[in-house]
C-alpha cells in the first residue's frame, strides 16, 4: 500500500491542478489568444495557447508537495532545463521566434542538463554489448547524441501538436512508458517514477481540456518542456533513448517522412505545410476523434511490446514497424489520388 500511495499522490496532486489551472485559463483568462497563422494546426480559431503554462505550474505543484522526492543535483539539471526552456517556448507563443533562436536556445537547454551531470556515458548495441564514452572525445560524442535526441524529440512533438488531442495523448503515454521502465528491476529508478507520474497526471489533466473538440493547446511552451522532460528523463534513467525512441515512433517516422518529402520537393525544412499523417488521414475523411485514437492504439501496442524486448529484438520491431507504416503510407497516398481524380 505504501509503494502504491508513493506514486498515487503525487499522480492526483499532478491531475488535480492540472485540472484547476486549465479550468481558470479557458473560463477566465487569455481567452481567444492565438492570432497567429500556421497551416500546421487544425484547431479552434483563436484557441489559447497556455496550455503548457497549466501544466507547468501542475508539475511543479507536485513536485514541491511531495516530501518522498528527494531533488538531487541530477534532477535539478532535469528542472532547471526544462524551466529554461519552457520560458523560451512561452517567448515564442508571444512572439513567433526564428527557427534559428529556438535551435539556439534548445541545444543550451542540452548544455544545461551536462552541466550538472546528466549525460550519457555508456551506449549499447543491438548484441547486448556496452561502449563507454571516456574521456574528450566519449563526452564530446555523448553531448552531441543527447543534443541530437533531445532535439529531434522536442520538434517531432512540436510538429505532431497539429490536431486537438495528439500530442497530449502521446506525451500521456510516454510518460506512462516511463514511469513503468523507471520500476522494471533492473532500472528501480524511484525518483524517475514519481516525475513521470507527476508528467502523465498534469498531461491527462490537458488532455481533458484539449481532446476534440479542444479548448486550449499546449501551445510552444507546452510541447518544449514536456518534450524536453520526456528526452531528458530518458536519459537520466539509464539511457534508455531506445526504448523511448520505440514508443515515439510514430511521430519519429511522420517528422523524418515530412523532412524528406521537403527536401525533395525543394522546400525549407523549417517551413510548415499539410504533409504530416495527421493532415493527410483529415484529407480522406478521418474525423480528428479518430485520428487520435489510432495513434493512441498504435502507441500503447508498441510501447507494450518496448517494454517486453531487448537487443537485437528490439531492433527487429522496429524493422517490422517501418515497414507496416511505409505501407500504410501508400495506401494513404493512393487513397488521396484517387480523391483527387475524382
Amino acid at each position: 500500500m505504501e509503494n502504491v500511495l508513493l506514486y498515487l499522490n503525487p499522480f492526483l496532486v499532478a491531475f488535480g491542478a492540472s485540472v484547476i489551472f486549465l479550468f481558470l485559463i479557458v473560463n477566465f483568462f487569455w481567452k481567444n489568444d492565438d492570432k497567429r497563422k500556421d497551416e500546421r494546426h487544425i484547431h479552434a480559431k483563436n484557441i489559447s495557447r497556455w496550455g503548457g503554462a497549466a501544466i507547468f505550474i501542475a508539475f511543479f505543484v507536485a513536485i514541491f508537495w511531495d516530501k518522498n522526492l528527494v531533488i538531487t543535483r541530477d534532477i535539478w539539471g532535469i528542472l532547471i532545463g526544462a524551466i529554461f526552456i519552457f520560458l523560451i517556448g512561452f517567448w515564442d507563443d508571444f512572439r513567433e521566434l526564428k527557427w534559428k533562436t529556438q535551435l539556439f536556445f534548445q541545444i543550451a537547454a542540452v548544455a544545461l542538463i551536462f552541466i550538472f551531470g546528466i549525460k550519457i556515458e555508456t551506449l549499447s548495441n543491438p548484441f547486448g554489448e556496452i561502449i563507454s564514452l571516456n574521456g574528450i572525445i566519449g563526452w564530446v560524442l555523448g553531448f552531441l547524441i543527447a543534443v541530437g535526441w533531445i532535439l529531434v524529440l522536442i520538434n517531432a512533438m512540436n510538429w505532431l501538436d497539429g490536431i486537438d488531442g495528439l500530442s497530449g495523448g502521446i506525451f500521456s503515454i510516454s510518460f506512462l512508458a516511463m514511469f513503468f521502465l523507471a520500476l522494471k528491476p533492473e532500472v528501480n529508478q524511484p525518483p524517475v517514477g514519481i516525475l513521470a507520474i507527476i508528467l502523465l497526471g498534469a498531461s491527462l489533466g490537458f488532455l481533458i481540456f484539449n481532446f476534440p473538440p479542444g479548448r486550449i493547446m499546449l501551445g510552444s511552451s507546452g510541447v518544449f518542456f514536456l518534450g524536453f522532460l520526456l528526452a531528458g528523463l530518458s536519459i537520466f534513467a539509464g539511457t534508455k533513448i531506445a526504448t523511448t525512441l520505440l514508443v515515439l515512433f510514430v511521430p519519429m517516422i511522420d517528422f523524418f517522412w515530412v523532412i524528406i518529402r521537403r527536401l525533395k520537393t525543394g522546400k525549407k525544412i523549417t517551413e510548415p505545410d499539410n504533409e504530416h499523417l495527421h493532415h493527410k488521414l483529415l484529407a480522406i475523411g478521418w474525423p480528428q476523434k479518430k485520428i487520435d485514437l489510432f495513434f493512441y492504439f498504435v502507441t500503447l501496442l508498441v510501447l507494450l511490446v518496448a517494454l517486453n524486448v531487448k537487443g537485437m529484438e528490439k531492433v527487429l520491431v522496429i524493422f517490422i514497424l517501418f515497414l507496416a507504416m511505409m505501407v500504410f503510407y501508400s495506401l494513404i497516398e493512393m487513397k488521396l489520388v484517387k480523391i483527387k481524380n475524382g
